[in-house]
């Protein structure tokens, strides 16, 4: 345990929530038991329909403010406004849906003091279902898809391919950034749930290193209304969404010099996603809105036969179309 001593600098976690009441308080209780104790827990909740004050009240802890959003913001403006709220020198964001090992913030923020170069630090994480259970293959297997399990702890710098080609740092639930280096309100709206992978942009052009641990230190966890579950399943909206997202990310990280070793994979990636946009779009009967990401696609790449099927099936007859479409993922 380590003692509540002026010398330990503050740490603001937020936590933005919407209707997820026992979750949010697993999530709660993660963040009041680290034993790095100067901390704030800020939860922002957005205009739920649960008593989230309730549940915050429960804690009886003085450390946690609470915030409720008059209306629903939408889920980034409510996340950065969580952000805006913290006075830490460091910030750390936990999803209402996640949880910490006690001694994530032990672990993560005196590599960052003992070194000013550094403008974040992060983890491994485990991944867990619905219920809590930890899910070893899924685990693994996710450590291995972000090249987390042939990363070396320690410093990186630069750590531009770590960060948002290899996507290795968890920055929305298993990462402390040093918040004086983050303009905040410099974050466009149109990033929207790809906010974490734009913050790693800004923090990875920023010039200064990260810091990993390789140890699991957070616990994500899966379920069916994850954005991630959802933008991967037959959720047209949630597809349309993340796929405008990344259209834009890619579109900024293409453009700037000082990434343009990587700019072949980000026009990749941006190409995709205006596949996956039209997919979406399509699967809402918007086919003529479609078609132009589709041509876009073609025109800039070699053959691709998911952007050509989909490109087929937008000449086809809706209801063919649609269930087509509804048959695939």
């Amino acid at each position: 345990m380590i003692d509540n001593e002026p010398t330990q600098p503050l740490v603001s976690i937020v936590i933005p929530t919407y209707n997820r009441p026992e979750y949010l308080k697993q999530a709660i209780a993660s963040a009041v038991k680290q034993t790095y104790q100067n901390i704030e827990i800020i939860v922002c909740d957005n205009c739920s329909t649960e008593n989230t004050q309730e549940i915050v009240e429960s804690f009886r802890d003085s450390r946690i403010r609470f915030w409720r959003q008059p209306t629903n913001l939408g889920m980034f403006a409510n996340q950065m406004y969580a952000f805006k709220m913290g006075k830490g020198k460091y910030v750390a964001s936990l999803h209402d849906d996640d949880m910490w090992n006690e001694e994530f913030l032990t672990k993560l923020v005196p590599p960052l003091e003992e070194n000013p170069n550094l403008i974040l630090a992060f983890c491994d994480q485990y991944i867990m279902d619905a219920q809590g259970r930890i899910n070893d293959a899924g685990t693994q297997k996710n450590t291995q898809a972000y090249k987390r399990n042939t990363l070396k702890k320690g410093i990186h710098q630069p750590f531009s391919e770590i960060g948002v080609v290899h996507k290795s740092v968890p920055t929305a639930a298993g990462c402390v950034v040093r918040n004086e280096f983050i303009d905040w309100d410099s974050i466009p709206s149109e990033v929207g749930g790809m906010w974490d992978l734009y913050l790693t942009y800004l923090c990875c052009i920023s010039g200064y290193g990260a810091y990993y641990e390789p140890e699991k230190l957070t616990l994500y966890r899966e379920h069916e209304s994850t954005d991630t579950m959802r933008s991967g399943s037959k959720d047209a909206q949630a597809k349309i969404r993340k796929a405008k997202s990344e259209i834009f990310c890619y579109q900024q990280f293409m453009e700037d010099e000082r990434l343009v070793q990587f700019k072949l994979y980000f026009q990749q990636r941006w190409l995709e996603a205006h596949t996956t946009l039209a997919i979406g779009l399509m699967r809402t009967e918007n086919k003529s809105q479609a078609r132009p990401y589709l041509l876009s696609a073609i025109s800039k790449q070699k053959f691709n036969l998911r952007t050509m099927a989909a490109l087929m099936l937008s000449f086809t007859p809706q209801q063919l179309a649609s269930q087509l479409i509804n048959a695939s993922k």
